[in-house]
């Protein structure tokens, strides 16, 4: 049976196992999701977190949740996934949904870098510094794609862009060819390959580096990493891409398989080959 399909947070989503009650529930979690946190709905959750002229502001049972999580992944990354880069990507010309996003003649404005060690949830309320542009997009994406797996009640998977979640055993295609098994786990790609825009005739991305608040100068066109949830694959992805010829052994220490593409080189970390070797031979 071929999978469903339906347009959510600017990528095509693919279910794959669902029923017709479980895909719809799914439809209505993506847009639950994007209507809280997209950037680009002037009447969304984190704008109006973001326009909050006080230091602390109330937020829903969602938010801070998801908000803490973020904190999470940029403690568990040393700030490298940063939930506080909505100021750098607007300077480098990403403020407005990408399908809008032209050649701009005005050079990037001033790099903001990251500052999630000033944010703070308690309860229902998120304090921060005012000013503070949180983009949550860090990890909305792969939260999204394990909270709809969960609605299967059987095997099957979710895919959105390139993250993938995976209940059961799937065969996942990736970037540039090739392909894995996949069992009970998530897989996501970071990259560069498909959001670019010229600001003041220089090549922006969307990855920015929260040390610098630029678009990252990492030397790898994509990265896919492999891992026990989507979450913590697109987590891990990220991290990896910023931390440019570290990543490999970044991933090693983890235990996380990684695979790293720069144009038609791959490298592929030892985790990733111990993963796909074959397992040998039981003897009779």
């Amino acid at each position: 049976m071929s999978p469903d399909r339906f347009e959510a947070m600017g990528v095509d989503v693919l279910v794959g196992g669902a029923t017709e009650a479980e895909l719809e529930a799914i439809g209505l979690l993506f847009e639950k999701l994007e209507r809280t946190f997209s950037r680009f709905r002037p009447d969304s959750e984190l704008n109006r977190v973001n326009a909050a002229p006080a230091e602390f502001v109330a937020a829903s049972q969602m938010f801070v949740r998801v908000l803490a999580l973020a904190l999470d992944a940029a403690s568990r990354t040393d700030g490298l996934v940063d939930p506080t880069l909505g100021a750098a990507i607007e300077a480098a010309g990403y403020d407005r949904d990408f399908a809008h996003v032209t050649v701009d003649e005005r050079p990037p404005a001033a790099g903001v870098p990251g500052s999630w060690r000033h944010v703070r949830v308690a309860g229902p309320l998120v304090f921060r510094y005012p000013g503070t542009k949180l983009d949550l997009n860090c990890v909305v994406k792969g939260l999204a794609v394990d909270a709809a797996l969960q609605q299967l009640a059987g095997d099957g998977f979710v895919a959105a862009g390139g993250d993938v979640g995976v209940r059961g055993t799937a065969v996942v295609g990736l970037p540039g060819g090739g392909s894995l098994t996949l069992r009970d786990g998530g897989v996501a790609t970071s990259g560069t390959t498909h959001r670019l825009w010229l600001r003041g005739g220089e090549s922006q991305h969307h990855l920015i580096d929260p040390r610098t608040g630029r678009p990252s100068m990492s030397p790898w066109s994509e990265v896919t990493v492999a891992a026990g949830s989507c979450l913590e694959a697109d987590v891990a992805a990220k991290a990896a891409f910023l931390l440019g010829d570290s990543g490999p052994d970044w991933l090693d220490e983890r235990e996380l398989p990684g695979r790293f593409r720069a144009g038609v080189r791959e490298v592929a970390n030892e985790s990733w080959r111990r993963a796909l070797e074959p397992e040998p031979a039981q003897a009779a």
